[in-house]
């Protein structure tokens, strides 16, 4: 390699923004969801006061890690972090839907710890709801950060921009992708390998609606696709497995993929 090569690293290398490793964020988030689900700990006994502590420490580790985030040094943090926690019931409260809807809606789910301490939807829906919430609040890169390390533990890939309602239901959900500009319902269930994407990916869609519209309702099945900002799954429809679709359809709805089997060769067993 030559000097030219090692110049170019060097000049890239001082010209980046500092931000605190992904580790740290995925850390200190993750430590937020051990307080407010005690029951993914092995022995959690915590006093009143202490659970008060620990929130503030949360707190006060988040001002830190924004504060370190240079990308958006006009953002006033310990504002943005103070009405972060001020809104932390209602954000809990939208979560807990999430458990009930897993709960209610499958089968092989007992017990809301066995769905706190091991479903890999729950575990992505929360972090996505945390990283929301923070996008919202114009916080840059972190929320980013937050969804693709719940995308690295659980194959899911929510992005932090995406508008989703309460009682999503996620079942198995490995390679779902739910894309920027998606908006979906109350009460929504989406199974594994389901695509909520764009028809084009053209940067200069950068600021358009490119992904579907799901209202509330509806089940989408495994390895359906669906594409466009202008697409609309009409409330309380069944969307099939397999099926691809880049146009809108009503509410009621029942969309499947013709598919046809046939035995090429029968063999004789006996």
């Amino acid at each position: 390699m030559n000097e030219e090569f090692y110049l170019h690293i060097f000049n890239k290398q001082n010209s980046i923004e500092p931000v605190p490793s992904n580790q740290e964020l995925a850390d200190w988030a993750m430590n937020l969801m051990n307080l407010l689900y005690p029951e993914r700990l092995t022995t959690p006994d915590y006093s009143i006061n202490e659970i008060k502590r620990l929130f503030n420490k949360q707190e006060k580790e988040l001002v830190k890690l924004l504060n370190a985030t240079k990308a958006c040094e006009q953002c006033n943090n310990e504002t943005i972090v103070s009405e972060f926690f001020a809104g932390l019931p209602e954000l809990y409260r939208k979560m807990n839907t999430d458990i009930e809807a897993i709960l209610t809606g499958d089968p092989a789910a007992k017990s809301e710890f066995e769905v706190i301490r091991s479903y890999p939807g729950f575990l992505a829906i929360a972090l996505y709801r945390i990283a929301h919430t923070l996008l919202k609040a114009d916080v840059p890169i972190v929320p980013r950060i937050l969804t693709e390390y719940a995308h690295s533990l659980t194959g899911i890939d929510i992005h932090p921009g995406a508008v989703i309602g309460e009682y999503l239901y996620i079942d198995h959900g490995t390679g779902l992708v739910i894309g920027e500009t998606t908006v979906i319902g109350n009460h929504v269930k989406l199974y594994q390998g389901v695509t909520l994407g764009a028809l084009s990916v053209e940067k200069y869609m950068s600021n358009i609606k490119r992904h579907p519209t799901i209202e509330d309702h509806v089940i989408i099945y495994s390895g359906a696709t669906i594409l466009g900002g202008e697409t609309v799954i009409g409330a309380n429809s069944i969307i099939g497995g397999n099926v691809w679709l880049t146009k809108s359809v009503p509410s009621g709805s029942t969309v499947y993929h013709q598919s046809s089997v046939k035995v090429i060769e029968t063999k004789d067993t006996k």
